[in-house]
Order: structure tokens, then C-alpha cells, then sequence
């Protein structure tokens, strides 16, 4: 689908029966039996999640002892999953929110999966904040709720800011994710049957596509929107804050708020390109996500590339330039201390290969596209391992420098999470439209109708 122009049709006509009907059977189709592969895909996944449920309740009954830490490195490979998934959760919000906001036509046939890809992931991230700490039962500890012992939390806590952020950014989340689902509910919910149906008439609340009723819809999500705007700042600036409140040679920089962000908005649209790349092939539905979509995708992985980048570049700028022998020296064993392979596949990934995208026929090819979404996402990972571990590791006094190796079951668990991320989304595949079926025919409409101007 091309863009259409920004001329304005006063009374556009409707899609006609069959255009109507063509559109609903082809994304409705993804929601059909499911196959072989899929079910292979589906226990994959499942294996993967309940390895490190197993990995996690021996963890819970021996110790955190299981993991690699060694003084003074207590932070581990669970933070540096957590602040990834956390990263993950943004793009969704900025294809579904600000491109809203700025009237970006052409989201409207990914912004259901990377709102999706969005739930999933702050889910997966939420589950590192208790695994991190070790004893499960004492989580309640974290939220700030009156009790009889007049206890509170410690609000100087970064765990207490992580908790504040991700409750909060999975809140907006998942309801601008319903809201957005409702009309597309109802479009299913009266060509489905069984327990599906009952599922779907629940869910939908009604819906009957009045003209009330789509007026409140879209107050609701321009609303929400100018809500959810802020958390893309915000959520990922507080995360960042768990480092640069710190006195750690490295962390303590504000930079860190902006370069998480634009980290975060980063590997999000990766990751939305690694999802919906195969979802495109093999439920074929080229016709809706098409190579202007990923070209604007691209554009934008461009953009915050060159952002990442930059900050690279900053820090080490920043810390030759300060004088100061922690720093320098800090930055030095970056890139040619025990970790230089974590930091050079950082920047080669994250900094080198994004730049073939200068290149249309880079942005259109969808083979190209796939193998640098996927080195993003390795980068990505490794720019928190290195940010965490490098940091700790070597302080201020040499007395107490130690090198950090995960161990299996740090491994296990941090696997654990991409399975159980792809479990959710291999069932939302199944239950719910992954393309926003109402904002395609809206989209259609307006092509139909600009047509007859050209």
C-alpha cells in the first residue's frame, strides 16, 4: 500500500462488499488451524519456558549462589535481560502512540504487533525483577501499600523505580492494546463459533460499529496516546537512572537518559522487524505489510543507530576528556579489557552494519532486513552486558576486582525469557487479528477515495 496524499476527501465512499470480505478472510486466515510448524515453533517455546521454571525453582530452593557472580558483580546477566526487555517494550508504543499522534498512516498495519510484541515484553521484563533478587517471597515487600507494621519501602531503591516504571508502562500498555482491539474483536466475534465466539462477544462489550460508538473509540485512543507518549521517555529514562544515580566509574553520566531511549526505541523496531518478517511470509500477507512499511522501519533503525552511535562516541569522548583516571580507565578496559569481545560485537552491531540502510534496495530487501534486525537485537543485548558487567567489575579499588562469567543457569533462565515472549505471541497469533483489520479498511478507503483524485 502506497501513502496517500494529505488532501482531504470530504465524503469518501466504503470499501465495497467484496474488498470488505477479501480483507477480513486474509487477516482472519492467520487465526486458522494450526499447523505442523506452528506447533513445532509452539513447544519450542514451551520447552525453552519451562526449562527455566525448572532452572528457576532450584535457584529459589539453593540460592542465587547458582549464578556467576563474584565480588563485587551482584548485578548480572538477569539485569541485563531485564533492561533488554524493557528496550523491547518501547517501539510499540512509538508506531502506536506518536505515529498516531503525527497522523503516520503507514503504522497502521504494524502497530498491532509491535502493541502485542509491547505487553509481552514488559511481562517478560517484570519477571527479572523478582528473579533478580532471589527470594520470591518477599516480593510483596516492593509494592508501597499501608500495613499494620508501618512498614514502607525504600523509594531510594532502583528495584522501587523499576517497579513504579513497569507497572506503570504495563498498565497503559495493555489497556491502549484492548482499546485498539475491540472493533477488530467484533469483526471476529461474528464469523467465529464455539468457544471462540462466546471469547470474542465477551471482549468486544457490545461493539456495533455506530457512529457513537467509533467517536468515543477514537477519543479513547487519541486520549491514550498523548498518555502513553510520555512513558516512551520516561520509563526507559528511570531505568537508565538505576546506573547513572550511581558513583560507578562509567555509569555516572547524563547522557544515559536520552541514550537508553533512543537504545530502547532501536532495538524495539529490530525486534518488531524480527517478529512480523516471517509472520508476513508465511501467513502471506504481503499485500498488508508491504516494503514502504519496512522501508519507514528502516529509516527509523537508521536514525537511532547514528543516535547510539553518537553516544558511543560521547562517552568515551567525555571520559578522555575529563581527566579522570576511573574513567579513562574504565573506558579503556571497554574495549580492550576482559570484555573487548562483548564491546566490539556491541559496536559492530549496533554501529557498523544499521549503516547498509542508507541504501533503498537495503530498506526493500526483506532477507537484508531480517539478518541485521536479528544483529541488532544480539547488539543490543551486549551493549547492557557491557554497560552492567564492565562497570562493576572494575571499581575503584583493585582489591576488589573480579570477572563475571553467566553461569548455565543464568543462561537457562535468560532463554527461558525469549521462550516465553514467543509463547505469548505464538498464542496472540492464534486468538487475535495480528493486523489492525479496522485501520487497514480505513486506510483502504482513503486510497480508494484519493484514486479518483489522481
Amino acid at each position: 500500500m502506497t501513502p496517500p496524499p494529505a488532501t482531504p476527501i470530504a465524503n469518501p465512499e466504503p470499501l465495497s462488499p467484496e474488498q470488505d470480505s477479501k480483507i477480513n478472510r486474509d487477516i482472519l486466515a492467520v487465526m486458522s488451524k494450526p499447523t505442523l510448524g506452528y506447533w513445532m515453533c509452539l513447544g519450542t517455546a514451551l520447552f525453552l519456558m519451562h526449562l527455566a521454571g525448572a532452572i528457576w525453582v532450584y535457584q529459589v530452593y539453593i540460592g542465587l549462589g547458582i549464578g556467576g557472580y563474584t565480588h563485587p558483580l551482584f548485578w548480572g546477566a538477569y539485569i541485563v535481560t531485564f533492561v533488554f526487555w524493557v528496550g523491547i517494550a518501547h517501539a510499540g508504543t512509538l508506531i502506536s502512540a506518536i505515529l498516531y499522534l503525527f497522523r503516520a498512516k503507514w503504522r497502521n498495519a504494524i502497530n498491532r504487533g509491535a502493541e502485542a510484541m509491547t505487553v509481552f515484553a514488559v511481562l517478560t521484563a517484570a519477571q527479572f525483577l523478582g528473579i533478580h533478587v532471589g527470594r520470591m517471597w518477599k516480593s510483596y515487600f516492593i509494592l508501597p501499600y499501608p500495613n499494620q507494621r508501618g512498614l514502607w519501602v525504600n523509594f531510594k531503591s532502583p528495584l522501587m523505580w523499576d517497579t513504579f516504571a513497569i507497572s506503570t508502562y504495563a498498565t497503559i500498555s495493555i489497556v491502549f492494546f484492548y482499546i485498539g482491539l475491540i472493533p477488530d474483536l467484533a469483526i471476529a466475534r461474528d464469523r467465529a463459533k464455539g468457544w471462540r465466539k462466546f471469547l470474542y462477544t465477551a471482549m468486544a462489550l457490545g461493539w456495533q460499529g455506530t457512529s457513537i460508538q467509533w467517536k468515543s473509540h477514537s477519543r479513547s485512543v487519541l486520549h491514550l496516546s498523548g498518555l502513553a507518549t510520555p512513558l516512551v521517555l520516561s520509563v526507559h529514562s528511570v531505568v537508565s537512572w538505576d546506573f547513572a544515580a550511581s558513583i560507578v566509574p562509567g555509569w555516572h553520566a547524563t547522557i544515559f537518559a536520552p541514550y537508553f531511549v533512543a537504545g530502547a526505541i532501536f532495538s524495539g523496531f529490530a525486534m518488531v522487524l524480527t517478529v512480523l518478517i516471517p509472520v508476513r511470509r508465511i501467513y502471506g500477507l504481503e499485500a498488508y505489510i508491504t516494503n514502504y512499511h519496512f522501508d519507514n522501519m528502516c529509516r527509523f533503525i537508521l536514525l537511532t543507530s547514528i543516535i547510539v552511535s553518537y553516544a558511543y562516541a560521547t562517552e568515551y569522548f567525555i571520559a578522555w576528556y575529563s581527566g579522570v583516571e576511573f574513567e579513562k580507565t574504565s573506558f579503556y578496559l571497554r574495549a580492550f579489557g576482559p570484555y573487548w569481545i562483548s564491546t566490539w560485537i556491541m559496536i559492530i552491531c549496533n554501529g557498523v552494519i544499521p549503516q547498509v540502510f542508507w541504501s533503498k534496495r537495503a530498506r526493500t530487501h526483506i532477507p537484508t532486513i531480517f539478518v541485521v534486525a536479528t544483529f541488532i537485537n544480539i547488539g543490543m543485548w551486549f551493549e547492557r552486558y557491557v554497560i552492567i558487567i564492565t562497570g562493576l567489575s572494575r571499581e575503584y579499588d583493585p582489591a576488589v576486582w573480579g570477572i563475571y562469567i553467566p553461569s548455565f543457569a543464568e543462561l537457562g533462565i535468560v532463554a527461558g525469557s525469549f521462550g516465553f515472549f514467543c509463547t505469548l505471541f505464538l498464542i496472540f497469533l492464534k486468538l487475535f487479528p495480528v493486523i489492525a483489520i479496522a485501520e487497514v479498511k480505513e486506510l483502504a478507503i482513503h486510497e480508494k477515495a484519493h484514486a479518483g483524485v489522481r
